[in-house]
C-alpha cells in the first residue's frame, strides 16, 4: 500500500492512540513533507527508521504527552524548519545535533513541563527565527548563543 501513496505530500495522525506500532511503515514514503502526529499519546519517540524521510520540513508532535526523545535519525531531516514539541511533557533534552538542522526556522517548545536542557548545538541554527518555551518550568539554563535570537524566554505566569 505505501507503494501506492509514494507522492504523497502530508500526512495527519491526530488523537490516534495506537500508532506506536504503525509508525515504521511511514518510512517508505519518501515524498512526505509534513507529518502531524498530534495528541498520539502512544509515541515515546519516533522510529529510527522514520530517518529515511529526507524531505520532511514539518514534523510536528503537538501534545504527544508521553514523547520522550529522538534517535540520531533527527538529523537526517535535512530540509526541516519546523519542528513542534507543545505540550511534549515527557520529553527531558533536545537532541544534541539538532544544530545540524540548518534550514530549521522555528522549533515549538511550550509547555514542554520536564524539558530541562536545550543542547549548546542550537546556537549554530543560523535560519531559527522563533522559539517558544514559555512554561517550559524545567529548563535549567539556556545555550549563550541563543540570546541572539528571537527566542521567547519561559514565564511562569
Amino acid at each position: 500500500m505505501i507503494g501506492q501513496l509514494q507522492h504523497l505530500a502530508r500526512l495527519w495522525f491526530i488523537d490516534c492512540e495506537n500508532l506506536k506500532g504503525h509508525l515504521q511503515s511511514i518510512a517508505g514514503l519518501s515524498s512526505l513533507l509534513g507529518l502531524d502526529l498530534c495528541s498520539c499519546n502512544s509515541i515515546e519517540s519516533l522510529p529510527t527508521t522514520i530517518g529515511q524521510l529526507q524531505h520532511l520540513t514539518n514534523l510536528l508532535l503537538k501534545r504527544c504527552e508521553n514523547f520522550q526523545q529522538f534517535h540520531q535519525c533527527i538529523t537526517n531531516f535535512f530540509s526541516l524548519i519546523i519542528l513542534d514539541l507543545f505540550g511534549c511533557n515527557s520529553i527531558k533534552s533536545l537532541p544534541t545535533m539538532i544544530g545540524q538542522l540548518e534550514h530549521l526556522t522555528q522549533v515549538w517548545l511550550r509547555r514542554c513541563e520536564n524539558l530541562k536542557q536545550i543542547p549548546p548545538s542550537i546556537g549554530s541554527l543560523s535560519s531559527l527565527l522563533m522559539s517558544d518555551l514559555f512554561f517550559c518550568k524545567s529548563i535549567e539554563s539556556l545555550p549563550t548563543m541563543m540570546v541572539n535570537y528571537n527566542i521567547w524566554p519561559s514565564y511562569n505566569w
